[in-house]
């Protein structure tokens, strides 16, 4: 029988060979594609630091700034140790094509379908592969453009948002209004019902006050709650599974009942069609038409909810915070608004058409994607080993070779904001920069791109516009 000693030196012994053997077949690997490396950030200690850091920075509110100050320190890709996974970050719009477009079948979501399955289940934001394609062919149907056109289902929400501003001037928080508008809009569009967060308990369907949530409030803290936790699960990278504490597993509960109501109602209207009460288009129930399955209806819903909520929420957040902080925008913006549509007194009725005909709007909603993108972080795996076209070498215009397995990130919110890019002011509101040159490529990227690009970014779009 071996020692222990022994096998001691023999495993180390095991685990040296297999790192030389490793190495040397990543080196030929690389060469063949003609890589050379890129800056090395933060790696001592495994990338303990560097996550500690991170984390440090995401309690402070400041972890945006955080992430772009490592660009103006290490270059616009480099590569680092993070929690002792290895980790290419880039922000150069050529490696982005490559990323989510060119080779996009080099790269896959890595574990983010076990980081938000709790939540979202297996849906098209969760999914890889066959699974993804067999969700985004199940929606794309649903985002044509009539439906996407029809702007009439948001009056009756901004109305009651319009209610809840307070008439004596005092101050408030416009975007728990606008969070409330959306989650509105968004479970009207998708579950032909509205959850009714601005309305008075009185003035809802009681369907939520029959829940765990017990108001329309409660839902909308449930489903921030378990946002939140992803986001952290996510931060966490393969040791996601450490964050699920039962606060976690509560929120997806009462969110889950919320939504599996809203499903079995589409199911019964499908066995039951002379129950409907009418015919106006029901998203959920245009789903399911195609499906009998309630958990990929439940799972498909939860990910557009997810999406239709945050996104425009905080666009229009973001838009309010530019205008307040530039009047000479705000006033050009409502003088071509009042032009078209009237005020309040000769007010006129708000169409595609006409919303089309106002281009200072369109630029000025491109201009808040840029600085505050919906999605300012996002990751990808390899799913073998390839390269990326540029970072290596002196001049970090060479090729990158990225190991199978390995994770990159690419960082919207700092590419959207590099001077050689955008000039001396890129980090300055002027909407007028898209007056000059309307037309960008994959520098500019507010609703991802590729095969993956957003299915809703022209109903997020009108929703927006009719908002502002």
């Amino acid at each position: 029988m071996l020692s222990p000693t022994v096998l001691i030196v023999a495993l180390f012994a095991f685990l040296v060979l297999r790192y030389v053997v490793q190495s040397y077949h990543h080196y030929v690997q690389a060469k063949s594609l003609h890589c050379e490396a890129p800056p090395a950030g933060a790696s001592a200690f495994f990338g303990i630091p560097a996550f500690y850091r991170l984390t440090r920075a995401v309690k402070e509110k400041r972890w945006i700034d955080y992430l772009c100050d490592q660009f103006a320190i290490n270059g616009n890709t480099f590569q680092q140790q993070f929690l002792n996974r290895r980790l290419l970050t880039t922000i150069e719009p050529e490696n982005v094509k490559a990323i989510l477009a060119t080779q996009f079948q080099d790269f896959c979501l890595g574990t983010r379908h076990e980081q938000f399955y709790p939540l979202l289940g297996d849906g098209i934001f969760t999914l890889d592969g066959a699974g993804w394609s067999h969700a985004r062919g199940l929606l794309r149907p649903q985002f044509t453009r009539d439906q996407v056109a029809d702007l009439s289902m948001l009056d009756a929400h901004i109305n009651h948002l319009i209610a809840l501003i307070p008439k004596d001037r005092t101050s408030f928080d416009i975007q728990r209004l606008f969070f409330l508008l959306t989650l509105d809009s968004a479970t009207h569009f998708l579950f032909g019902e509205s959850v009714g967060c601005m309305l008075p308990p009185s003035e809802t369907t009681g369907v939520l006050e029959k829940s765990a949530v017990r108001s329309a409030q409660g839902f909308a803290d449930a489903f921030t709650t378990a946002q939140d936790y992803l986001a952290a699960r996510s931060r966490a990278q393969g040791l996601y599974w450490l964050v699920n504490p039962k606060k976690f597993r509560e929120a997806n509960s009462q969110v889950h009942e919320v939504v599996d109501h809203y499903v079995n109602v589409a199911l019964e209207s499908k066995r039951n069609p002379d129950k409907k009460q009418d015919d106006r288009y029901i998203f959920l129930q245009a789903l399911a038409a195609d499906t009998d399955d309630p958990k990929m209806l439940r799972d498909n819903m939860l990910n557009i909810l997810l999406a239709g909520r945050d996104t425009t929420a905080s666009l229009l957040s973001s838009t309010f915070f530019y205008l307040s902080r530039h009047p000479a925008v705000f006033t050009r913006l409502r003088r071509e608004i009042v032009e078209a549509f009237g005020d309040s007194k000769t007010s006129i009725e708000i169409t595609q058409t006409k919303l089309k005909d106002i281009q200072y709007l369109r630029y000025v909603l491109n201009e808040v994607l840029r600085l505050q993108p919906p999605v300012p972080v996002n990751f990808r795996v390899a799913t073998k080993d390839t390269s990326l076209p540029v970072g290596g070498g002196p001049d970090n215009r060479s090729p990158v070779y990225v190991r199978k397995g390995q994770m990159v990130a690419y960082n919207v919110f700092a590419m959207h904001r590099r001077t050689d890019l955008w000039g001396p002011d890129a980090r300055s509101f002027r909407p007028e920069r898209w007056e000059e040159n309307a037309k960008h490529g994959w520098e500019y990227l507010p609703f991802n791109g590729g095969p993956r690009i957003c299915l809703g970014r022209e109903f997020s779009t009108k929703e927006r516009e009719k908002g502002v």
